[in-house]
């Protein structure tokens, strides 16, 4: 009996050492996960999609205070914008709004998150709005600045109408191409 107690709790010991001891991962398996997103003729390959975000996401867990810590936690939240997976999207952009808000991958997050997830996912027009008109106060001068103004512009509109309106407006700019 004694002899019984005595390799449970090695066993015990073994297992909770072994799970203690898991991989710190490092840029270099982010750069092996991320090449696995692509087959070989350069297409996606979206059956990795949910194995890659989660190695990002531990990544981040892992090393919070690593100078990549933003990206991969920005390309978490597209791969599970790609997969609609709206909700953990959506935290993972309040992830990355709140811990590296001086990011260059903030306001790319937030554009996401009010383009495609608010907007195209969740029809929420009026959250999409707001997201985006966020970044133009808090980000001025932001490399996507004219991005997210369109996209204010167009919010709602569907592809047809948006064409509809650059064509109506080269036209009158006399840049119509023939």
């Amino acid at each position: 009996m004694k002899n019984s107690i005595r390799m449970m709790i090695l066993i015990v010991l073994v297992c909770a050492m072994s799970a203690c001891s898991e991989k710190k991962l490092t840029f270099e398996d982010m750069k092996k996960a991320e090449a696995t997103l692509f087959k070989q003729d350069g297409t996606l390959d979206s059956a990795n999609f949910p194995k890659v975000a989660d190695k990002y996401i531990k990544f981040v867990e892992q090393n919070p205070d690593d100078t990549t810590a933003s990206l991969w936690l920005y390309h978490a939240m597209e791969l599970n914008v790609m997969m609609k997976n709206s909700e953990k999207a959506v935290a993972l952009c309040d992830n990355l709004m709140n811990n590296y808000p001086d990011s260059k991958w903030t306001p790319r997050g937030m554009y996401i998150l009010g383009s495609m997830v608010y907007e195209d996912q969740y029809k929420d027009l009026d959250k999409a709005r707001e997201i985006l008109e966020k970044i133009l106060s808090d980000y001025p001068g932001s490399e996507i600045e004219e991005s997210v103004k369109a996209s204010i512009k167009y919010l709602g509109w569907s592809p047809d109408e948006i064409m509809n309106d650059i064509n109506i407006n080269q036209f009158k700019m006399g840049q119509v191409f023939e």
